[in-house]
């Protein structure tokens, strides 16, 4: 379904019960609401994986504004600004109440602007695999370690000018560094992004606030519980990065996963789920 959230309508997606019997009484479960990758895809590769939260939390997935199956909306809106205040408006018109946020990759990066923007909103956030700032001189070496030279020139190239051939270079080159394992259906993953991608608007992102968005002064705003999730051989949001993260919000919970790449939950998925499990249930 589509909501309408004013001046443009974000594709939603619900899975399991908000209200459920709890004796003389119905009871309230949390409401768990996933901001995906990208910029320019959509939310499909956390199904069904995190359909396994829906027997503690009420699962909302959705588009950001411009992407996946969202309305392409104006490009002056491709902003984190308006992409945290979405969600917040998006959260008015479900009538949703202290979310549990959980952003991976560039929703990280959402939900880091949204922590410093709406300190107060959300009831706590997880997040996976991100940064709050941009820095190449943090990947370079971890595309070098991962994939040696080709992949190091590939990346600079790329993040420097994101031509379509370096587009191509790069997707050939350094995409497949991202992850540690590779999923049975990973090109299945791919595909289903792919078909409903905004290229113009990661285009723009790439070119335009990727390169300068910097939110490490404001994290120590942040009011709510984190749990921040990074693995060590993450080439496009390194580790260091999230050390920056766990620096500026002292009261973050860091974890650090050997072994991993970018998206701990697909790379261990089995000690990422259960550490979230914890934190959505209030045990971490």
């Amino acid at each position: 379904m589509r909501v309408s959230i004013g001046n443009t309508r974000l594709f939603v997606d619900v899975e399991g019960l908000g209200l459920v019997p709890d004796g003389a009484t119905m009871r309230a479960k949390p409401t768990l609401i996933l901001l995906h990758g990208g910029p320019g895809f959509d939310h499909s590769s956390f199904k069904p994986h995190w359909s396994q939260f829906t027997d503690i939390a009420q699962v909302v997935y959705y588009d950001h504004r411009g992407q996946g199956r969202s309305d392409r909306s104006d490009p002056e809106t491709w902003n984190l600004e308006q992409w945290a205040a979405d969600l917040v408006a998006l959260c008015d018109a479900l009538e949703i109440v202290d979310p549990i946020v959980c952003g991976v990759s560039f929703g990280g990066m959402v939900a880091l602007q949204y922590l410093v923007d709406h300190p107060t909103h959300a009831s706590r956030v997880i997040l996976d695999s991100t940064t709050a700032r941009s820095d190449p001189a943090l990947m370079l070496p971890v595309f070098e370690r991962l994939g040696g030279p080709a992949a190091r020139d590939a990346a600079e190239t790329f993040w420097a000018e994101p031509t379509p051939q370096a587009m191509k270079q790069y997707f050939e080159l350094c995409m497949p560094l991202y992850s540690r394992t590779t999923a049975p259906d990973a090109a299945d993953r791919m595909h289903r992004q792919i078909e409903v991608a905004n290229y113009a608007l990661f285009g723009q992102w790439s070119r335009g606030e990727q390169r300068t968005f910097d939110l490490t002064a404001r994290l120590s705003q942040v009011q709510r519980p984190v749990l921040l999730l990074a693995g060590e051989d993450d080439p496009v949001c390194p580790v260091d990065g999230a050390e920056v993260i766990a620096a500026g919000i002292p009261h973050a919970r860091f974890e650090r996963f050997d072994d991993c790449g970018h998206g701990v939950w697909r790379d261990q998925p089995d000690q990422a789920f259960h550490l979230i499990r914890d934190f959505i249930l209030g045990r971490a």
